[in-house]
């Protein structure tokens, strides 16, 4: 499978990580049917960390069911190219191609989401085991919106981030990933 030689080679930026390739690893190694929604306990998911040519901006689409602000991104419902549902689900989400600045996983995660109501049927709590990768996108283009989980897509600017109302589970992956961005490329 190649989702478990991605996680194998992730290098993890701090403890998070480090537990987090810890869980995925357990996951592929003990369930079966880890890249599709059936799979109740959890699934992978692949997102884009988008930022524009300054790298003082990132992209963000507002998350209906969620509510509020995170990085665009979904399930890979059975494809174990992370980087092409990544890819994917930022135009979906966001009406842009984006340039993808290192092809292996910038960040990783688990990731919680509660049980919710989707097109009317009853999805329990489970967890999302995020690829994320580092785009890069020319903030000048229209975005546009695809997708009917998003109500929103704007840039938000890395100093704003802190009063922006992220998803309470996201923002320190955001925080994170600006950290790593500044200190690594």
């Amino acid at each position: 499978m190649y989702v478990k030689e991605i996680i194998e080679k992730y290098n993890p930026f701090d403890e998070q990580d480090k537990k987090d390739k810890e869980g995925m690893m357990y996951f592929i190694n003990h369930f079966d049917d880890v890249l599709t929604r059936n799979n109740v306990i959890g699934h992978f998911s692949a997102a884009g960390f988008i930022v524009n040519k300054e790298k003082n901006k990132m992209l963000a689409v507002y998350h209906k069911i969620a509510d509020g602000w995170t990085y665009p991104g979904g399930h890979a419902d059975g494809d174990d190219n992370l980087l092409r549902v990544a890819l994917k689900e930022v135009y979906e989400e966001t009406g842009l191609k984006a340039n993808v600045l290192k092809t292996e996983p910038f960040m990783i995660s688990i990731l919680p989401t509660e049980y919710h109501l989707k097109n009317n049927q009853f999805v329990s709590s489970h967890l999302h085991f995020d690829i994320i990768y580092l785009m890069e996108a020319d903030e000048s283009i229209s975005l546009k919106m695809f997708d009917d989980a998003i109500d929103g897509v704007k840039w938000i600017p890395f100093q704003d981030v802190e009063k922006e109302k992220f998803c309470y589970f996201i923002k320190p992956i955001v925080i994170k990933m600006i950290d790593k961005m500044n200190t690594q490329c």
